[in-house]
Order: structure tokens, then sequence, then C-alpha cells
């Protein structure tokens, strides 16, 4: 960590200057790559597939009528939602469309028109996240919530939420199953705040309709209670799959005092844990598998991240900066390891010594 005294804030100055130019160069690097250019048919072929998915779950709906089978449609229904946010927030970093509208404007159609999350609310979250990720006060992401990720926000709890801190580890992924639920107040409470909301009659009006359209032939076509449990399990599958894939990116990476300044290089790979699996994994995690990568160059096209993690290796080798990769079972237990040691910031000290031992190493 960086000393907070003038002489040491001077001396954290002079030796981030050799990494600031050391990216430059390594910017120049992957542009000469070619890395930086776009990949359109790449997320053609993308958008195709996952289209013809929802045709294939469509197909599906009507063929098994009024079967609890239902439930496996949505389940599915929920994986593919997912996958067209993982393309909205591509768009979102400019990563499909060389135009900043055409970006946009494709990023609300598939945050907003499929996922059913306001394109606004990611975009002013997601942005601050970027410009500081894992550092206090400053990223959204690691403020308290339903979870503490500093033990300093779970210091101050009391009461149930001293009680849910706690044991906040093991509550972490069942909990990840109201994701989705959360993820859309959320998207609807941020376009009805006061104060100027970009789009926000367009998202509001986009969000009324598909959830007309969704729930309408939903509960046309279904039994009361079948359509209901079809809602709820997509909506389930798919906040567990979002928070499944998000959580390993941060969580459990060293967190930044609010008074320190890192330069960009260290400050996005410090930070940031990328996750072995090669092609696959890319397919399951959106290219987020790529962290680092994806954190250093946040409008490279996910196809080339790949190519780009040997170069970003080879320079953070080169220049003695950590660079985390991890398989996703480390990761996982990374994370909740992270949650664990946090929530012991809430623990009663008159708990039972033997449920204290029980944690995540």
């Amino acid at each position: 960590m960086l000393s907070p005294d003038p002489a040491g804030r001077a001396t954290a100055r002079l030796a981030a200057q050799p990494l600031t130019r050391s990216f430059t160069a390594l910017t120049a690097q992957v542009r000469t790559a070619g890395l930086l250019a776009r990949a359109r048919g790449f997320y053609v072929l993308v958008f195709g597939v996952l289209l013809l998915a929802l045709g294939g779950i469509a197909t599906g709906v009507v063929l098994l009528g009024e079967s609890w089978l239902q439930l496996l449609m949505a389940g599915a229904l929920g994986l593919v939602l997912t996958q067209f946010a993982f393309l909205g927030h591509e768009a979102s970093h400019r990563q499909i469309f060389t135009s900043g509208k055409a970006n946009d404007r494709s990023g609300r159609i598939l945050a907003v028109g499929f996922a059913g999350l306001s394109y606004s609310w990611w975009m002013h979250k997601h942005t601050k996240h970027h410009g500081n990720p894992n550092q206090v006060g400053k990223d959204p992401d690691i403020e308290r919530d339903t979870f503490s990720f500093v033990e300093a926000d779970a210091a101050k709890q009391r009461g149930l939420s001293r009680w849910f801190t706690s044991r906040q580890s093991w509550l972490f992924f069942p909990l990840l199953f109201l994701e989705g639920v959360n993820l859309h107040l959320k998207s609807v409470q941020s376009l009805l705040q006061r104060g100027p909301v970009k789009g926000r009659r367009t998202e509001l009006t986009m969000l009324a309709l598909r959830f007309g359209l969704y729930a309408g032939v939903l509960f046309w076509f279904l039994p009361l209670g079948m359509a209901a449990a079809f809602i709820g399990v997509q909506l389930a599958i798919f906040g567990f799959y979002m928070g499944a894939t998000f959580a390993p990116n941060h969580m459990g990476m060293p967190i930044v005092p609010a008074d320190v300044k890192l330069d960009f290089l260290s400050k996005q790979v410090r930070t940031s844990r990328n996750i072995t699996g090669g092609f696959w994994m890319s397919v399951l995690m959106g290219g987020l598998n790529y962290q680092v990568e994806h954190h250093l160059f946040p409008s490279m096209p996910r196809p080339h991240l790949r190519a780009a993690r040997a170069m970003v290796r080879e320079h953070c080798r080169t220049l003695d900066v950590p660079y985390t990769e991890t398989n996703l079972i480390r990761a996982y237990h990374s994370v909740l390891g992270h949650l664990d040691r946090v929530g012991l910031k809430a623990r009663d000290p008159f708990d039972c010594p033997a449920a204290g031992n029980m944690r995540f190493g």
C-alpha cells in the first residue's frame, strides 16, 4: 500500500511515471497488432445465434403446452437473456461499432429490450466502476448494499443487518437467485428518480412494452401458477448467472483506500482477476474471463482479448506488476473468503467460537 504522507506520495508519483510510459508503449503494441479494431462479424454471429436460441425456446414453449417441463424453458431463457446482457455490456464499451451513437442504440436495445435492464443506469454505474475499480468511496460496486465488501462497512452493521453480514459468505450464492429481481427493480427506480436521466422516457416505454408482451403471452398461454413459476425461474437463473459471472472479476482482490492514488496500469491490473478456461470459459462469461485486459482496454472486442492477454502478461512480468489468473473454483473460493473476512467485523464477540471457526479460508 502506498504511504499517505507527502514524501510517500511524491515517491509514488515518480514510480508511476515509468509505468505510465510503458502502458503507452503497450497500447501502441496492441493497436499495431490490430486488437483494437472492430469485430462486427463476430457480434453479428453471436446475435444471430442468440436470436435462434430465443426462437428455439419459443418453439419449445408452444410444443410443451401446459406442462411443468416449461420450467426447463424458463431456465434456458434466463441463460439466453444473460448472454444478451453481455452483448449490451460490450456495446456500452464501444466494442461493437465505431460510432458511439450506434453502440448506444444497440446497447439500449440489447439491455432494455432483451435483458430488461436500464441502459442509462448501467452506463452511469459501470463507468464509475471502470474509473476506480475496488477503490473505497469511488467504486459503486463495493458500496454497502445487500452485502458488505469493506470491513469498515461491516463493522457499522447492527441488528438483523449485523446478523446477515456476519454470515454473508454462506448466504452469497443462495441470494444470487434474487439478483435478477434486484437488477430489474434498480433499473426502474433509477429511471423514476428525480433529476435528469438520459433516455428516461424511451427506456420506461421499452421496459413497459417488454414486460407487457412477455407476461401477457405467458399468462395467456399457460395457467396462472405455471406462468408465474416460469417468470420466477427465469429471473432466478438470470440473476444467478449474472451475479456468478461478475463476482469473480474483482471480489477478493485488493481494496484501494480512498486517499491512495495509483497509476492506470497498476490500478486496473492489481484489482482485476482473470479466469482460465479458454474458449468455452469466454463463451460462458461473455469475455469477462479476460478481466485484466478488459479493464486496460475497455473498447477491445471480445474475440481479441485472448491475444492481448499474452502481451499484457509479459508486460506485467517485465514491470513486476502482479497479474492474477486462476480457475473459476479458486476464484469463487477467494470471493467467499473475502466476504467471510469482512463479515467477521460484524460478528458478535459472544457468538459461538466453534461457529466462528467455520470459515472459508
